[in-house]
């Protein structure tokens, strides 16, 4: 049994959900989620909102054919596994289940992986559509997320990664994390829409912004709740990192290359190497005079080039930034 019941998600959705297609989740959910690790709640946000951006709140389950300019460069997509020709395998192995599950490769290794663990698969290859019976519909998208080993980035509660892995890229993040704060309230026994209510509760700032730090205490408190400490079992919290303009490391080197050989003309000639003014009691004056002078340049010159080394670091930040 999941989890995470069928009214919880109903609770999370933005909009109604296709109740066929929710229950072909649930399905698979109950028959096989413990078998790969689908029995934490934290785990399954994680799983859940990606298939509720995926299929629209369940409302699809097949890839909604145009076609597109992209949907027509399927035919040719040698790297799903389509032939190169153009001969109609682009629309017939088009997306199908609650996470898209895309091209001839896909679709083999998702019959491959069914019949390794003795399932008895129907035959997806010759027919695609049979993906989006149960609980093969369902199935595929627990497929997708074992073979690419997504538990261990749902404990670290890196939704970041999870995202490319599951995309490609960062496409639709924003409507990701909105489903994944939603469905993470709802889970933990406040409203969809009460972030707020969660912030001030755990000690946030009360903004309504569902940043790294508030995404970093819902996944504490999914952790919590299934009685699972951050440390336990290897599950560890990712780093909150506040987002800044950061220096490259190459230009801090040379940076700190180029003050650290002012550092050393300074001590050498202002007397931390050994070197300083009482040194110099005994020589001419006319070797004093050149000697005063060679510091007063190095003086100088370290200034200027203080002053350029700051302004080009000020240009290198203004640069990140933008």
């Amino acid at each position: 049994m999941s989890s995470i019941t069928a009214q919880q998600i109903r609770a999370a959705a933005k909009g109604p959900v296709n109740e066929g297609n929710l229950k072909s989740v649930l399905i698979a959910l109950d028959r096989y989620g413990d078998d790969f690790g689908m029995n934490r709640r934290h785990r399954l946000v994680q799983f859940l909102a990606q298939l509720m951006h995926e299929s629209g709140d369940f409302r699809y389950d097949r890839e909604i054919w145009g076609p597109t300019p992209a949907q027509k460069r399927y035919d040719t997509r040698v790297d799903l596994g389509n032939t190169p020709a153009v001969d109609g395998d682009g629309k017939k192995n088009a997306g199908r289940g609650p996470i898209q599950l895309t091209g001839a490769a896909n679709i083999k290794e998702f019959y491959d992986w069914c019949d390794d663990r003795g399932l008895n698969p129907p035959n997806f290859v010759a027919n695609p559509d049979l993906i989006n019976t149960d609980p093969w519909e369902g199935l595929s998208a627990l497929f997708y997320w074992d073979t690419r080993n997504l538990n261990r980035l749902a404990d670290q509660g890196d939704i970041e990664t999870i995202t490319k892995k599951t995309n490609g890229g960062m496409n639709g993040f924003a409507d990701r994390v909105e489903h994944l704060v939603r469905l993470s309230l709802v889970v933990l026994g406040y409203a969809p829409h009460a972030l707020k209510q969660f912030q001030a509760a755990n000690g946030l700032n009360v903004d309504d912004d569902p940043g790294p730090k508030t995404r970093a205490a819902l996944h504490k408190a999914l952790l919590a709740a299934d009685g699972v400490s951050m440390a336990a079992a290897g599950i560890m919290a990712a780093p909150v990192v506040e987002e800044k303009a950061v220096v490259p490391h190459a230009v801090e080197g040379e940076v700190k290359r180029k003050f650290s050989l002012l550092g050393w003309a300074g001590s050498a000639f202002g007397g931390g190497g050994g070197l300083g003014l009482a040194a110099l009691t005994g020589f001419d004056w006319r070797a004093l005079v050149v000697i005063i002078v060679t510091v007063l340049a190095v003086a100088i010159g370290g200034l200027v080039l203080r002053h350029y080394i700051i302004a080009a670091i000020k240009d290198i930040r203004a640069a990140v930034e933008s």
